[in-house]
């Protein structure tokens, strides 16, 4: 076997299993069950898009495709970070619904040499 072959054949090994965790996490992004969940599973998309395009250029041997890899990394964590940052606010919100209005503070009384007494 020649180098050519193993390259090959490692090309085609690692193009089916990125298509297997493809599926698997479009199926995850699908069922959730929680939108964490989702955005997780979409970070992973995006990860999984990135090997995929690896694996081209390998195979390819067309060097651009390493540029675009990295252009992708970076669109998906701003987007990954935008999701987390969206999460959290309506997190605050959902917070801030269920939480009961505070009672307001005793007034401390003062009692000699200035003691704070409750």
């Amino acid at each position: 076997m020649d180098a050519q072959t193993i390259l090959s054949v490692a090309v085609a090994i690692a193009l089916f299993l990125m298509a297997a965790a493809l599926f698997l996490t479009a199926y995850r992004v699908v069922k959730g069950p929680t939108l964490p969940d989702r955005i997780v599973a979409l970070d992973m998309l995006v990860a999984i898009a990135i090997g995929f395009i690896a694996v081209i250029a390998i195979k390819t041997g067309f060097n651009l495709y390493i540029d675009i890899a990295i252009a992708l990394g970076l669109v998906g964590f701003l987007a990954t970070v935008a999701f987390a940052r969206f999460v959290e606010r309506q997190g605050r919100q959902a917070d801030e619904e269920e939480a009961p209005e505070p009672q307001p503070a005793r007034q401390a009384k003062r009692g000699r040499k200035g003691r704070v007494r409750r």
